[in-house]
């Protein structure tokens, strides 16, 4: 997959411009970036969680080992 060149980010940009026009544009900007900090609170929250409960419920590597040989 190859990368996107200047020319067709000016162009993307230039449709941006005309679907939502200059007004909206920060306001959109200022929503995604409130999603994207919400997205990451997500993420970090869910990996804490899962970290609480994997804490003492899995076996040690010598018992899962044992455990598996008979």
């Amino acid at each position: 997959m190859r990368t996107i060149s200047g020319w067709e980010w000016l162009l993307i940009l230039a449709v941006v411009l005309l679907l939502f026009g200059a007004r909206k544009l920060p306001e959109l900007a200022r929503s995604l970036g409130a999603s994207a900090k919400e997205f990451r609170k997500g993420i970090e929250a869910g990996a804490e969680e899962d970290s609480d409960e994997t804490g003492d419920a899995t076996p040690a590597p010598e018992a899962a080992e044992a455990t598996e040989d008979t």
